[in-house]
């Protein structure tokens, strides 16, 4: 089997679980984007996503979605979300190719961003990213609960940024429902200061299913499409 033919296989995969889990809550399909998560394949995976429809690609760490966003073929064709923990000192290269930063979890990561966008001359999509943890976890990204308006505020005024929702990751090793109706429920709070800030960026490979009948609006799946990650050089 090619690779095209095994990208198109997971891809129909996917998004037959989707139709399922939108005939199950009562939801349409076409309310959810598809982010191929293409952290650790080549860029040459990503362009054949494209040409199978895909639109949104994830990456994660910010040297090696530099260098493929530079080789894709397609690349207008496609978004670019950045979806790893970001470090202050790498969000003004990050502004330089990324179209959407979904985890942005402390103030500093938006003053960064926003001298990156104003200097690259590009408006950058920003996702507040929530700690969906019931309590502290060494290594976990995301702003508390409680903190998130404040980082949506400072998101909103920066003129060079545009605030599209919250992102979370569901919390390892627990039922990922009770979670992302927290998310849910700390979104609707966003949205009634920033009613623009629709995106709810939810599930992953193994829970999608629940991210979608919590309001997820758009997913983040990488090896239920691409397969088992390359050992890492």
């Amino acid at each position: 089997m090619s690779r095209r033919d095994e990208l198109a296989a997971g891809l129909a995969a996917v998004r037959a679980r989707v139709e399922q889990a939108c005939a199950a809550s009562g939801r349409r399909p076409d309310e959810l984007e598809l982010i191929a998560v293409t952290k650790f394949f080549p860029a040459s995976d990503a362009d054949l996503l494209a040409e199978l429809g895909v639109r949104h690609i994830g990456e994660n760490r910010h040297q090696e979605a530099a260098e493929k966003v530079a080789a894709l073929r397609h690349r207008d064709q496609l978004t670019v979300h950045f979806i790893g923990q970001l470090q202050t000192n790498k969000a003004a290269a990050v502004a330089m190719y990324a179209d959407v930063v979904q985890s942005v979890d402390r103030l500093r990561l938006v003053d960064a961003l926003q001298r990156g966008a104003h200097r690259a001359g590009r408006r950058l999509g920003v996702l507040v990213q929530v700690s969906l943890d019931e309590a502290d976890h060494e290594g976990r990204a995301g702003a508390a609960p409680e903190e998130v308006p404040l980082l949506a505020d400072a998101v909103a005024q920066a003129p060079d940024l545009e605030l599209l929702g919250v992102m979370a990751v569901a919390p390892l090793g627990a039922d990922p429902a009770p979670a992302f109706a927290r998310l849910r429920e700390v979104a609707r709070g966003i949205q009634e200061d920033h009613p623009d800030a629709t995106w709810v960026s939810a599930g992953m490979s193994a829970d999608l299913e629940a991210a979608i009948a919590h309001g997820a609006t758009h997913l983040r799946v990488g090896s239920a499409i691409l397969g088992s990650r390359p050992s890492l050089r």
